[in-house]
């Protein structure tokens, strides 16, 4: 069955930051944890930042979401995390977190299993002062505009990230044009770090049905190298055949990429 394409006024109105967390990241339950796609993704960053020595100045976190584990390894290797989000809700959710606030979702066992990746005997709170402190701003995004934080006007950084965030693109074409957008505030030299699922069309949140655009590896490839990128590295985890979890996103795997920049490439008059 076709997904009607979700518009911005849909995740303006209707996306629930906590109901998404419960649904996707609950330690005991949620659909990410339980068939592993937490795991592998927060490995496959801790290898980027250690194995791989991806590091710099600053990243800025596009489609950061209300979730936190994905800055949770890049903050030991970055002075500066900016996040970028389109959605209000989201970005004040994000805020509350890095406080701590009463009530909030609990990273507790995230955290926890992060420091122990690291092996440095780095505790849960010392992690979260980290956290807190490496990121200095959280911005409102468009990655549909050429400039994604326009109106502002920022100098190129060392790595840009995108989780979980071009998926929700309205078609391949335009998949393509925010992976180039985003590339526009990336140095040559700098890295590009991707995760998405694969031929996923929806995800459920709270009852309401978001549209995911359909890719696949091949289509991830030639995309990241055409956007001016060599990849350094790719990994694809299948996923765990499961009815139920079928019903909340309908992806098959899911994919992580690093990539570093090579060059501006022209685009009508703009290189980027």
């Amino acid at each position: 069955m076709d997904t009607e394409l979700t518009g911005k006024d849909v995740y303006e109105e209707k996306f629930d930051p906590r109901a998404y967390l419960e649904t996707f990241y609950n330690p005991n339950s949620g659909v990410i944890v339980t068939e592993g796609l937490l795991k592998f993704t927060l490995r496959k960053l801790h290898e980027t930042f250690t194995v791989r020595g991806v590091k710099g100045e600053t990243l800025i976190d596009f489609g950061q979401g209300p979730t936190i584990y994905q800055d949770l390894s890049a903050c030991e290797s970055f002075k500066e995390i900016i996040g970028a989000e389109y959605t209000d809700c989201n970005r004040e959710y994000y805020e509350k977190t890095l406080r701590n606030e009463p009530g909030i979702f609990d990273w507790t066992t995230v955290i926890q299993a992060v420091c122990d990746l690291e092996g440095k005997g780095t505790t849960v709170d010392e992690k979260r002062e980290k956290l807190k402190k490496t990121v200095t701003k959280i911005i409102k995004c468009d990655l549909n505009k050429r400039n994604p934080v326009e109106p502002l006007v920022l100098p190129r950084v060392d790595c840009v990230m995108a989780i979980g965030c071009l998926e929700c693109a309205r078609d391949l074409d335009s998949f393509c044009d925010a992976l180039k957008n985003i590339s526009s505030l990336l140095k040559v030299g700098g890295h590009l770090i991707i995760a998405e699922l694969l031929n996923c069309t929806y995800y459920l949140v709270g009852g309401t049905r978001f549209s995911c655009v359909t890719l696949t590896e091949e289509f991830m490839r030639n995309a990241i190298t055409d956007a001016g990128f060599a990849i350094i590295d790719l990994e694809v985890q299948a996923r765990k055949p499961d009815k139920e979890q079928y019903k909340m996103f309908d992806h098959d795997s899911s994919i992580f990429v690093l990539a570093r920049k090579l060059q501006y490439i022209e685009v009508g008059k703009d290189s980027i």
